[in-house]
């Protein structure tokens, strides 16, 4: 990262196709994902693509205030989508991948998969809710947490500190797991009954957010009887060899997170607009997005990093 992999251009504004929208860019969060794609942990789909996708921003033509997120579009005809799994579309695209995205002044965005937003909510808080809160809000979905049930969450970034949020709104009890001194207080702060290196008490289900394979055996392994991990990264360096009693057996299930439906968004953005988490976040300024980068690749960034417009 000390090289910086973005270099900042002069391009002309975008022109929206036919079904699309051109979106003045008012902030964009800094998704691991983004890293994954500098880092090269993710094959580049598009050469020179400008990443981002937790876009806030006008529409141009109408000055509606939107949001552009992950997911850009999909087929609508595949079995995947006609069983509103839309996620699994093997022809789906996304933003900041497959076509520019928000680390721009302006982006181009199908209307179809844009958010209205609140014109009254500063931009940087609503920017997060875009990707981190989404796939979040799906991967609590995902791990089968019942009512009341003890939640281990791995890696405490920007999802974790909006899920955490979400999960003990629902009454559940949060442990979260972090390396980070900073992000242990923050999870304290939010309401988590315990922030260390394990849980201290076994798990009804547990979320992992960092993308360490080591981190899913001790996971598995803190599971009660037939708790589900789910894992709610794009990219995860290996997993080491699983012991099947110790680690599966007594129903204990290992799934994971792809993408989001705009179902998911359009449900967890009316959640979150209706009762808003808080939300923390590091701004930058938009010419340093290198850094905000460079800080979420060294893990100095407590909650959402955001690259702030103007």
């Amino acid at each position: 990262m000390a090289s910086g992999p973005l270099e900042l251009v002069e391009r002309e504004v975008p022109e929206p196709g036919p079904g699309e929208v051109l979106v003045k860019v008012e902030a964009c969060g800094v998704c691991r994902t983004d890293l994954h794609l500098a880092e090269g942990d993710l094959e580049p789909r598009r050469p020179r693509t400008a990443p981002g996708h937790q876009v806030v921003g006008r529409v141009v033509a109408t000055g509606e205030r939107v949001g552009v997120a992950w997911l850009r579009s999909t087929c609508g005809t595949c079995r995947y989508c006609l069983r509103g799994m839309e996620n699994l579309c093997p022809r789906s695209t996304y933003t900041g991948w497959d076509a520019d995205g928000g680390y721009a002044e302006y982006v181009v965005a199908p209307a179809d998969y844009v958010y209205p937003l609140p014109g009254d909510r500063p931009a940087g808080e609503l920017a997060p809710l875009l990707c981190a809160g989404i796939i979040g809000y799906r991967a609590l979905a995902r791990c089968d947490l019942p009512p009341g049930g003890r939640l281990g969450i791995y890696g405490f970034g920007a999802s974790a500190h909006l899920t955490a949020q979400a999960a003990i709104a629902q009454g559940a009890v949060v442990h979260a797991v972090s390396r980070s001194a900073a992000s242990r207080e923050l999870a304290m702060e939010l309401g988590a009954a315990s922030a260390g290196d394990r849980p201290p008490e076994p798990l009804d289900a547990a979320i992992l957010f960092a993308p360490v394979g080591d981190l899913v055996p001790p996971a598995l392994e803190a599971l009660d009887r037939g708790g589900t991990l789910a894992v709610a990264g794009i990219h995860l360096t290996d997993i080491p060899a699983l012991n099947y009693e110790r680690h599966l057996f007594q129903e204990r299930t290992l799934r994971s997170v792809t993408a989001n439906t705009r179902a998911d968004g359009r449900a967890y953005l009316e959640l979150a607009l209706a009762h808003p988490p808080r939300v923390t976040t590091a701004p930058y300024p938009f010419a340093e997005a290198d850094r905000a980068l460079s800080d979420l690749a060294a893990d100095r960034v407590n909650g959402a990093a955001v690259l702030i417009m103007g």
